[in-house]
């Protein structure tokens, strides 16, 4: 009987709660502040019923909520996980990274910071050991944002300030169970924790929670490949994991649950949309926002019917330790943010925050159903004294009643004191630019659908005076904000770009055009512009994107693997990534040119349009130069990725096509089926990267060049042996003019530049370069420098005189080729063809 009556209560629960958020709108209050109040009627109302000797009709349920089958760990267990996941899922996490000092600090330092002050405080009035003053001072500094994060969307809070406090919510939970722990079992065993003990435990519990959550979240994010196309597959996987994580780390390895889940959902923050289309991200993240609410509010309305439990016997004396709680922990939060803060800004540890900011975070520290649930977790350990059970017990309620139901209620006035609900000057001018372009379109609409509906002249003409009203309004608003500084338009539209660009890449990521792993590498590089472009604007912004274009630092590992161990793999691997990176960003960045004239020019005017229209083509020629130099580099296999996405495109072409005709009921079911089954096996067949060639073999090569072609093969073999391997790295000088030539360059693979007085000369693989120094011997007449990663074969010229010495007909044969050579260098024109560069004519000399 009693499993059925708990299901029907958490239905009625349920019930309840949707109820309670339209009623928080009506009362403007907040949705926690009222899911608390009403939850303790119910614990008072559940209690008088049970007790009470007018009536045992509603015994049974009653005993429900006055004794809940689940106990603290049952509550922690359940939905803790789900709670730390999502959160971490929704959180813009590279925006965050911006704000990492202050956040660890006010997470992690202010625990600690917090339980000392507290626990000191109270050891001298509480009449209890000071570890369990400690022990009540953890189970308090846990933060519950969930209050404070609707306040600030609910008024229109800068995006910043609930960063902070969601982020400082995140590691805080784990920064305070962990040294609830830590505390509780000094407290139950009997025995005082020193402090080397308690830092290397608490160290042990938080870094291996991080490095379980590590674990665990790269083999959700190796699975969900397998699931790209089963968006309930997904949701399962998701579901299970942070479960998984959080159960292994607290009954197994005896690490925080907490850092582990939140370890490993910040990896799946980062990694899982990548990893997905974007369809299936946008439903899974709509799933777990539906389960965290249930979550949420239930173990907070759960933690509310507790209340009355567990505040037994309440006297002035523990309302006086109440208001020592409430002093001390609001001042080591002051001392934190107020006294830390400012000191790693000045130490330019992190980002200031402002006094404003810093004064809301103060007085939004609110606390929740994981404090109640702790508190929950003290008062059913028998090994624990009843005093310290009820000490812990009515202070940790009492305090979050206090916070609930005085900061919940003042932290809105508060935030409206300081402005921090009002736009910005610069927001204000894009909200009337975007108000009236809007309103134009909506008046173009509503003159359109009058006109295909017969709609009356007289009800359209009153329909289009309102917008026309406001569009005026808007208009002159507009015209007035003109004043904005044309900098802090371009930074806005360099982020609207950076959005932009990266819906783009989305978009090709769920056409296929692009692979996973190329997205992944491309998302990152455009989160970490856009980041700076929102810090420093166009300067920032342009040195973010020139810095995308470098090699990654493993490129040289992997070279030093592939010239002294001969492992090319790697490498081959590397420069193949690079490649199709820079292949879809010129594609994206021809695609964000047209975005900048069609949407930023009416919404920032001509003048920013053309700066960023200039920022975004110096952008795309470094990107097509860095492309060429690879394309140079490895012809065959750049033709190969050219043809690789045509055929991803056609096959995302064939099969919309084949949609629209099953949406138009002229296929049907089965047909579309047998359609789509030869689409998805031409994409596996599309899938596969081709083999990237890192060089030639040296008589093959050898056997190309225009000095020795007409050799025979025996020659040929014998100059072949006197080919020494080099390799290159980007922008290592290989000859300086009028130094002595005593060494010619062959290209296995790679791109070199040539640069002389009058012209730069670019070749690739198959060319060569300084050759007539194996006769001559002359200086150098240009400048040569790699400009990417080459497989060089050197000749020098006291090997390749050795041999001439040995063959007269092989001294003869060249002599002839170079002086025909040096004529031809001396009557050419110094003209280069348009793709590459080079001079025109064939064989001459370069270097």
């Amino acid at each position: 009987m009693q499993a059925p009556l708990f299901i029907a209560a958490i239905a009625g629960l349920l019930v309840v709660i949707s109820l309670i958020q339209p009623l928080a709108r009506r009362l403007k209050v907040t949705s926690s502040v009222l899911l608390a109040l009403v939850g303790i009627g119910i614990g008072v109302l559940a209690s008088w019923l049970l007790y009470t000797p007018r009536t045992d009709a509603f015994n049974d349920i009653a005993a429900v909520f006055v004794n809940l089958p689940l106990n603290s760990q049952g509550i922690l267990h359940l939905f803790l996980p789900v709670l730390l996941f999502q959160t971490t899922l929704t959180l813009d996490i590279r925006r965050m990274a911006d704000d990492a000092g202050v956040i660890f600090v006010m997470a992690v330092v202010a625990v600690l910071v917090a339980t000392a002050f507290i626990g000191l405080a109270l050891q001298p009035f509480a009449g209890v050991s000071l570890i369990a003053c400690l022990l009540l001072g953890a189970i308090v500094a846990t933060t519950d944002p969930v209050a404070v994060v609707a306040i600030f969307r609910d008024i229109g809070a800068p995006a910043r300030l609930g960063r902070l406090v969601e982020g400082e919510s995140l590691l805080n939970d784990a920064a305070a169970i962990a040294l609830f722990v830590i505390l509780l079992d000094a407290l139950t065993g009997g025995e005082a924790p020193t402090l080397t003990g308690g830092v290397e435990l608490f160290l042990w519990s938080f870094s291996g929670g991080m490095a379980l959550g590590y674990l665990g979240g790269q083999a959700m994010v190796r699975l969900l490949p397998l699931v790209r196309d089963f968006r309930l597959a997904q949701v399962t996987l998701s579901v299970a994991m942070p479960y998984l994580v959080y159960i292994v780390a607290e009954n197994f390895v005896d690490v925080s649950g907490v850092v582990a889940v939140v370890a490993a959902g910040i990896l799946i923050n980062l990694a899982g949309p990548s990893r997905v289309t974007p369809d299936g991200w946008t439903y899974l993240n709509d799933v777990w926002e539906q389960i965290a609410f249930w979550a949420s509010s239930l173990i907070f309305m759960l933690a509310s019917i507790l209340i009355p439990k567990l505040l037994v016997d309440v006297g002035w004396a523990d309302l006086g330790l109440l208001a020592i709680v409430v002093a001390a922990a609001l001042v080591a939060r002051a001392v934190v943010l107020f006294g830390a803060l400012p000191l790693m800004s000045l130490l330019r540890l992190s980002q200031p925050v402002s006094t404003p900011f810093k004064t809301v975070i103060l007085w939004g520290g609110m606390r929740g159903a994981i404090t109640l649930t702790l508190a929950l977790g003290v008062t059913e350990n028998a090994a624990i004294d009843p005093q310290v059970q009820r000490f812990v017990a009515v202070l940790a309620t009492g305090f979050v009643l206090f916070t609930l139901l005085v900061y919940g209620t003042t932290l809105k006035p508060l935030i409206k004191v300081f402005g921090l609900d009002r736009l910005t000057p610069l927001d204000n001018a894009m909200r009337s630019q975007v108000l009236a372009l809007a309103l134009a379109k909506v008046r173009e609409g509503v003159a359109r659908v009058a006109a295909n509906y017969n709609i009356a002249p007289a009800a359209a003409e009153e329909t289009d005076r309102r917008y026309r009203d406001r569009q005026t309004i808007a208009s002159g608003a507009a015209s007035a904000s003109q004043e904005i500084l044309d900098r802090d338009r371009v930074t806005v539209g360099l982020v609207s770009i950076s959005n932009r660009e990266r819906e783009i890449v989305l978009r090709h990521l769920r056409e296929r055009t692009a692979s996973i792993h190329t997205a992944e590498d491309l998302l990152a590089k455009i989160g970490r512009i856009g980041d700076q472009a929102r810090a420093g604007g166009r300067l920032e912004y342009n040195r973010a994107a020139r810095e995308s274009l470098a090699f990654p630092r493993t490129m040289r590992l992997a070279q030093w693997c592939q010239r002294h161990l001969k492992y090319e793999g790697w490498l081959a691997r590397l420069l193949a990534d690079r490649y199709e990176m820079l292949l879809l960003s010129r594609i994206v960045i021809d695609e964000l040119i047209a975005f900048t004239d069609d949407k930023i020019e009416p919404l920032l005017g001509a003048r920013v349009a053309e700066i960023l229209t200039e920022i975004l083509l110096l952008r795309r020629e470094s990107t097509t130069t860095a492309l060429e130099a690879l394309r140079l580099q490895y012809p065959d296999y750049a033709d190969s990725l050219d043809q690789r996405f045509l055929l991803k495109a056609a096959l995302r072409l064939e099969e919309d096509a084949y949609r629209a005709l099953q949406a138009q009921n002229l296929i049907g079911s089965e047909l579309y089926s047998n359609l789509a089954q030869e689409v998805h096996a031409g994409r596996d067949e599309a899938d596969q990267r081709p083999h990237l060639d890192m060089g030639m073999r040296t008589e093959e090569l050898t056997a190309q060049l225009p000095l020795f072609r007409d050799l025979p093969e025996d020659r040929i073999r014998a100059i072949a042996r006197l080919m020494r391997p080099r390799f290159a790295v980007p922008g290592d000088s290989l000859i300086r003019k009028g130094e002595r030539g005593d060494t010619a360059y062959f290209i296995s693979s790679g791109a070199v530049e040539v640069s002389t007085e009058t012209m730069r000369i670019r070749l690739g693989r198959g060319d060569v370069f300084g050759e007539i120094a194996l006769v001559t011997g002359e200086p150098r007449t240009a400048d040569v420098r790699a400009l990417g990663y080459c497989n060089l074969l050197v000749l020098s010229r006291s090997e390749f005189r050795s041999l001439m010495d040995k063959d007269p007909a092989l001294e003869a044969h060249i002599a002839e080729v170079a002086h025909a050579r040096q004529r031809m260098n001396a009557e050419a024109e110094p003209e280069r063809d348009a793709p590459t560069g080079r001079l025109a004519g064939t064989g001459q000399e370069h270097g």
